[in-house]
């Protein structure tokens, strides 16, 4: 069950436990349909969308790893993951951050609604005000490697505190996003829903071309974006993804042996 205190519970979930890694296994629908119905003024937690890389950044991350591990949602984003869980007899679901924050925007979310955003470039910004026609935008973009910078971090948390919203969009990969919601968190005055959603937006408005339908249907869309950015994802894909998988393996293999239950605590 949700490891939540019962103040930011909504409703208990359903967890597993896969590859190191803590899912809701959820649909797009199911999420979207969670994130709509939660309070805004609830204090601030978070929903993260996992895939074979944060298995590696739990082992390497202590702050990661913790907020990873009290999340409010944690829906998979991966087919390869979800994949190789199918081989030990369990689904995790398929909610990744792209497709829940494309129905956010287009079915939840109205013009008027306020939005707080960490991260992304202004250009971006802007072009997903005029697209969607919002009026109520707060965007603060930190400098680069901020998360090490004590200042560089409170100034990003006080900025949340003085522009509450239902939804704060984390546009950072990780593990910037998930650290610097951990601090929100701690720091304790902020209310709202923060959504670790890395390069979603560009996604949303057009300027990162999706993966062709064919290729996200077969699991292919890390390789789609290798292809496109080799110098920056490789290591990315083919060093921390592989980690994740190999744990993920081995756990498909103890639930068919029975040696492990998807339902059971690292």
């Amino acid at each position: 069950m949700n490891s939540l205190s019962p103040a930011s519970r909504l409703q208990p979930q359903p967890e597993l436990r896969f590859a190191g890694l803590r899912f809701h296994p959820m649909t797009t629908d199911q999420t979207v349909a969670a994130l709509a119905a939660r309070p805004a003024d609830l204090p601030f937690d978070i929903l993260i969308t996992p895939n074979a890389e944060h298995a590696w950044l739990r082992r390497k991350d202590a702050a990661f790893d913790r907020i990873s591990a009290r999340a409010w949602l944690s829906t998979n984003d991966s087919r390869v993951l979800r994949k190789a869980a199918a081989i030990g007899g369990v689904d995790l679901g398929f909610a990744p951050g792209s497709h829940v924050v494309e129905r956010l925007f287009k079915t939840v979310i109205a013009p008027a609604d306020p939005i707080t955003i960490i991260g992304g470039d202004a250009s971006v910004i802007a072009d997903l005000v005029r697209q969607f026609g919002l009026t109520h935008v707060a965007h603060h973009n930190p400098p680069m490697g901020f998360i090490h910078d004590a200042a560089a971090v409170q100034t990003a948390v006080e900025f949340v505190v003085a522009h509450p919203a239902r939804f704060v969009f984390i546009a950072m990969g990780p593990p910037q996003s998930e650290q610097l919601c951990l601090r929100i968190i701690e720091d304790g005055r902020s209310t709202g829903l923060g959504l670790c959603i890395g390069s979603s937006i560009t996604t949303l408005i057009g300027r990162t071309p999706p993966a062709p339908q064919w290729m996200e249907d077969r699991g292919l869309v890390w390789l789609y974006r290798l292809v496109r950015e080799p110098s920056r994802l490789w290591r990315r894909y083919l060093v921390r993804g592989l980690y994740g998988l190999g744990l993920g393996l081995i756990d498909s293999l103890a639930f068919r042996l029975r040696l492990k239950s998807p339902g059971a605590r690292d």
